[in-house]
């Protein structure tokens, strides 16, 4: 057994591991928090992801993304397929550089029963989520994660939509820095695993 999995049947029974093991999670935007959330999920047992994102590493990136300057001009869904394999071989990655918008989002959906999105602008964001609930797709997102103090973030359940956030703090007012950005993430996932799991 692979060192990763012996350290993971210390946390989970035999049955969260299969259901873990077993669902694929889309990521739809592997930036801020799209990277940081394959990274979390990758050490929380999951092994199927969709990666869509038709974006380059940029240096402006490394302040809050799971990227490192060796990442610079790679594809996003590639550099970051290569560090979820290189922590879990196991895992299995469909990588798509492409752009999410209208010709595209109906194909991307029925890849996934979950997906966390993770795009940039309200407008992208919208698009995606609506289209997911069409889908009967379980979404989680976030909105108001810019800046560093402020306040806590909350989560809203609405149906198959998780809301996480301050929903007030958007990066295009308030830049996005790491700690709110990685702690938007980790909220993200954790409603992830709320999901497939129920709550401990």
């Amino acid at each position: 057994m692979h060192p990763f999995h012996q350290g993971l049947a210390r946390y989970f029974s035999p049955n969260e591991l299969a259901v873990l093991s077993s669902v694929t999670i889309g990521i739809a935007g592997v930036g801020g928090l799209g990277s940081n959330a394959c990274m979390l999920l990758a050490r929380s047992g999951i092994c199927h992801f969709v990666l869509v994102d038709c974006d380059r590493v940029d240096a402006s990136n490394l302040n809050r993304q799971h990227f490192f300057p060796e990442d610079i001009g790679k594809e996003k869904v590639k550099a970051m397929a290569s560090y979820l394999t290189k922590l879990n071989p196991a895992i299995e990655v469909e990588a798509l550089p492409i752009l999410i918008n209208e010709d595209t989002i109906d194909t991307l959906l029925p890849k996934a029963p979950i997906w966390l999105e993770a795009l940039d602008g309200a407008q992208n964001k919208a698009l995606f989520v609506n289209a997911a609930l069409i889908h009967k797709a379980k979404v989680v997102s976030a909105s108001g994660l810019g800046g560093y103090g402020g306040g806590l973030f909350s989560k809203k359940t609405l149906g198959n939509l998780v809301l996480v956030g301050d929903f007030e703090r958007d990066i295009a007012t308030h830049p996005p820095f790491a700690p709110r950005v990685v702690w938007a993430s980790a909220m993200m996932c954790d409603s992830v695993l709320e999901l497939l799991l129920g709550c401990r």
